[in-house]
């Protein structure tokens, strides 16, 4: 018996917020103002037309068509500078922990891979600057290894 009350008791609340609703909406569309009168506008004889004649856009941009050494290394040289410093060679190592762990425990800590990555980018950098070159940069290449196929497709 106390359900069915309180469902009354919240039925005529829910209808009696539902009316109010309705005329405040009714009362703010009474006093809205009218929508203005558009104006017409000039007719399709009175605007003006042009011909381009012989003119011509610009002309677009062309892919350039980079190796695949260029390619690897802009990966690396992230502010397009052609040269690749400390920082951007081992920002973007992070794909390579698993290759790098030298203890062979299938846990690579963080200074395996660093000690590794700048190693590896010590032997590269030939003059020592503490920069690589896009010469120096093409022998940290991976070798091809003859007859293997390029992916396991």
């Amino acid at each position: 018996m106390g359900r069915m009350v309180l469902g009354l008791f919240l039925g005529l609340i829910i209808a009696s917020v539902g009316l109010y609703w309705w005329q405040g909406v009714a009362q703010v569309e009474d006093k809205a103002p009218s929508p203005p009168v558009m104006a017409e506008g000039p007719s399709p004889e009175d605007l003006p037309v042009t011909d381009p004649g012989d003119m011509e856009g610009p002309t677009p941009p062309e892919a350039s068509e980079l190796s695949r050494e260029q390619r690897r290394f802009f990966r690396y040289d992230r502010n397009r500078d052609l040269v690749i410093t400390r920082n951007e060679m081992l920002s973007t190592r992070s794909d390579g922990f698993r290759k790098l762990d030298k203890d062979g425990n299938n846990l690579l800590t963080f200074e395996e891979w660093a000690v590794t990555t700048a190693d590896r980018f010590d032997g590269a950098d030939a003059d020592g600057n503490g920069k690589l070159t896009q010469r120096e940069f093409a022998a940290t290449a991976p070798k091809l290894v003859p007859g293997k196929p390029a992916c396991k497709c």
